[in-house]
């Protein structure tokens, strides 16, 4: 028997690399996709991307409750990738009702699609999740303490204070510390309230049904591909434009904004890999390269293969309200549950998106 796979989001830039890393790794599968081809995304009078015979995409929407019992009804899913989401933490300031419509009610339809729907066939729901949840990164004291960073205020960051407030006990100096799932949440954001809410409505409602839910909580993933129409994308992809048609890069705050870049390809393999894997309920990974770099270095690479002069950039000063200051992610847990680790270094990786880039503005 053919099993059923349900991506939701599934012509995005994640979830079309997953399509095809799917059918390569479960050959046995019938997939079924699920997008509303957004034009912010996708452009206006989108289509999907080409996918062969075997998989069935649907355009619809995850906030239209009656259609997607319909979808789920048909196609009785066994494993599901939960991917469709809203994504710009600065957008999501000013369209906090469409944020929180996408993102909680949306995954709140799909848990009571499967509920209601699928058939109780459902194994396994595999959540995108976003490292936004943790607010402001984890630091170490010089004891061995390990504590998130307060959240920055934008009377002092109008001032060009850009630095992370401490907790009153931290013993100086301090460090930066890649952050993992022993940190509670502290959402600095609407869009990463609404992710927190995702994982919740998934663990929470699963008690005592037939799924499991694994949890994989994404740094920030580029790689070619990504959209270069969408301005809340990924700020490499906004980058890489941007230098495309010679403008100069506005580099936010003092350029010193340290961001975990994961290749694209590694997350998708992270995902067939926690959809095969036999974890506890609720499971939770960081998925990431495990290393930081600033914003400033990492335009200077893009600089370097695109061929453009090392001097086009600006530090601004500027910043965004509920924007962090540093980024890294624990891999570790990934490492030992999913047998997983990154395989594409950040150099390879901008290499690889510059290429594509530059064949898009030919």
């Amino acid at each position: 028997m053919l099993r059923n796979i349900f991506i939701t989001g599934g012509a995005g830039f994640i979830g079309s690399r997953l399509v095809f890393a799917l059918l390569k790794n479960e050959p046995n599968s019938r997939i079924w996709v699920l997008d509303n081809l957004h034009p912010q995304v996708h452009g206006e009078n989108a289509k999907p991307p080409f996918f062969p015979n075997e998989v069935i995409f649907i355009e619809g929407d995850i906030t239209d409750k009656y259609f997607l019992k319909k979808v789920v009804a048909q196609a009785r899913p066994e494993l599901v990738f939960h991917l469709a989401a809203e994504t710009g933490t600065g957008q999501s300031y000013g369209e906090v009702s469409r944020y929180c419509d996408v993102n909680v009610m949306g995954t709140a339809n799909l848990i009571e699609s499967i509920r209601e729907e699928g058939g109780g066939v459902t194994k396994k729901i595999v959540l995108s999740a976003s490292r936004a949840i943790y607010g402001e990164g984890a630091y170490r004291d010089k004891c061995g303490k390990i504590f998130t960073g307060l959240p920055r205020t934008t009377e002092f960051m109008a001032k060009g204070d850009f630095s992370v407030p401490l907790p009153d006990d931290a013993q100086h100096p301090v460090s930066p510390h890649p952050s993992n799932t022993s940190l509670a949440p502290a959402p600095a954001s609407i869009y990463a309230s609404t992710k927190l809410m995702q994982e919740l409505l998934l663990k929470q409602s699963g008690e005592g049904c037939t799924w499991n839910t694994t949890i994989l909580r994404f740094q920030n993933v580029y790689g070619p591909g990504q959209s270069l129409l969408n301005p809340y994308t990924g700020v490499l992809s906004i980058f890489a434009k941007q230098l495309l048609e010679g403008k100069k890069l506005d580099i936010y705050e003092d350029g010193l904004i340290a961001r975990d870049f994961v290749y694209v390809d590694d997350v998708v393999n992270s995902l067939v890999k926690a959809g095969q894997a036999d974890l506890n309920r609720g499971a939770t990974m960081d998925i990431g390269s495990g290393k930081a770099v600033t914003i400033l270095e990492v335009a200077r690479l893009l600089m370097k293969f695109l061929e453009c002069s090392d001097e086009s950039y600006t530090i601004t000063g500027q910043f965004r309200a509920g924007d962090i200051r540093h980024a890294c992610a624990d891999i570790s847990a990934a490492a030992q549950n999913l047998d997983w680790r990154p395989q594409i270094d950040l150099e390879t990786g901008i290499a690889q998106l510059s290429n594509w880039a530059r064949t898009e503005f030919k």
